[in-house]
């Protein structure tokens, strides 16, 4: 990894920057992709299938014995660490409901808000190396929670048709309404136009590849909301001297496996344990099963000296992080000072794995500084919050004219009359 001493404020967009995406055009395919689907519905996913997930299906859909079968060929242990997930990320989402409660604006006026779910949701989640049914106890049990009617899944099969059973499993567990076997672009199309199979969905969640992210983004022109904006992992370590460089070269590798293009970065006021966790990493390098993958994660990574505490804290604000691990004899002067991160991590035994897991908070988190703009997914994403209010004969009293001048200053004579016929009935 790179080594930067206290590099001065001037050269930290170069230390900032993430990596870059490859150029390709990729819009040329998505829109044709979603052409077909809208065009052929169910035979165009059939045919993406057995092209890029080389199997032949005579169902998209998920059956129920399927399903069922899945929880047979799970081990107890990891069901056991499913639920305690899945209770841990209740509690906590449950935390964030909001009741309704009536506001009293003037006298005769009340208004108030309340929260309603998004009926239709669709979910994406990744297969292969990863399958992440983590994501959907992230995803599915706050939807759940929210009384969304309609919870999609879609999720690429393996070479012989089937689902990673850990998938279906969650699935089942959160109460998702429907799975298909359906990857790619062509995932991200059905859910957006609707097939004979496959219901369109209102708005949709979930990590992918270039090719998902950018069928998601596509959505967007097809009137279908998605989660955030998306882009490739990352993490930001904050390091003292008392920090342990194996804690530490653990947290940065435990990103960086992610993906190729993920991005992690250390920041010390210490150059010796700059140094300590440069060799540390190297040394649990070598045995990670995902050790390639890794490794060019860590050609995209930084190791920077910044001693003074305030110049730090600037530090992470500018770069934004998805993950910000706070692993500091003192996380006090930090706490207040940070307004741009996804998720935040403070103290030695709170990696950044226990967000990913099972503590509570959402793993799916705003990267590529969209930190600075967005929040990651919560019990909002899953609702609108309608507002109401209820005048009564004194209110209209009490404010009408007001809104007569008001409505007749913006030369809206309409707006006004609907207020003056009704002041005219009350004398």
């Amino acid at each position: 990894m790179n080594i930067t001493i206290s590099p001065t404020r001037n050269n930290w967009g170069v230390l900032t920057k993430r990596p870059e995406k490859k150029a390709a055009d990729l819009s040329k395919i998505i829109s044709e992709v979603f052409a077909d689907v809208e065009d052929k519905g169910d035979k165009a996913l059939l045919s993406y299938t057995e092209k890029f997930d080389k199997v032949v299906l005579n169902s998209l859909k998920v059956s129920s014995s399927e399903i069922r079968n899945a929880a047979s060929l799970l081990s107890q242990e990891l069901k056991n660490a499913i639920a305690l997930a899945k209770n841990n990320i209740e509690v906590f989402h449950s935390s964030q409901i909001i009741e309704k409660q009536v506001v009293k604006t003037a006298t005769g006026v009340e208004c108030w808000q309340e929260m309603r779910p998004i009926e239709k949701i669709g979910l994406y989640i990744p297969g292969g190396t990863a399958p992440l049914f983590s994501t959907i106890l992230m995803l599915g049990i706050p939807a759940k929670l929210a009384g969304c009617k309609d919870i999609i899944l879609c999720t690429p099969p393996d070479s012989k048709g089937n689902i990673n059973p850990a998938i279906l499993y969650a699935a089942e567990l959160v109460g998702v309404t429907t799975i298909f076997k359906l990857g790619g672009v062509q995932a991200i199309a059905s859910m957006t136009c609707g097939t004979e199979s496959v219901p369109n969905v209102y708005k949709i969640f979930g990590p992918g590849n270039q090719f998902v992210t950018g069928a998601k983004q596509f959505a967007l022109t097809k009137g279908v909301a998605i989660d955030m904006p998306a882009g490739p992992s990352e993490l930001m370590v904050v390091a003292d001297k008392n920090a342990s460089a194996a804690f530490v070269a653990s947290d940065l590798l435990s990103q960086a496996e992610h993906g190729h293009d993920s991005q992690v970065i250390c920041v010390s006021d210490s150059l010796e344990k700059l140094k300590e966790v440069e060799t540390e990493v190297e040394k649990q390098l070598a045995v990670l099963p995902r050790k390639d993958m890794a490794t060019s994660a860590i050609q995209n990574s930084q190791l920077v000296l910044i001693e003074n505490l305030n110049d730090q804290i600037d530090f992470i604000n500018e770069y934004a992080p998805e993950h910000l691990i706070l692993n500091v004899d003192d996380e006090t002067i930090y706490l207040d000072r940070i307004i741009n991160s996804g998720s935040v991590f403070i103290g030695a035994y709170t990696p950044e794995s226990a967000g990913d897991y099972a503590s509570g908070t959402n793993h799916t988190l705003p990267t590529n500084s969209y930190a600075r703009m967005y929040s990651g997914v919560n019990m909002d994403s899953f609702t609108k919050k309608i507002t109401f209010q209820k005048i009564t004969s004194e209110g209209i009293l009490n404010i009408g004219p007001a809104i007569e001048l008001m409505a007749a200053a913006e030369g809206l004579e309409a707006h006004k009359n609907a207020v003056t016929l009704r002041l005219e009935s009350l004398k």
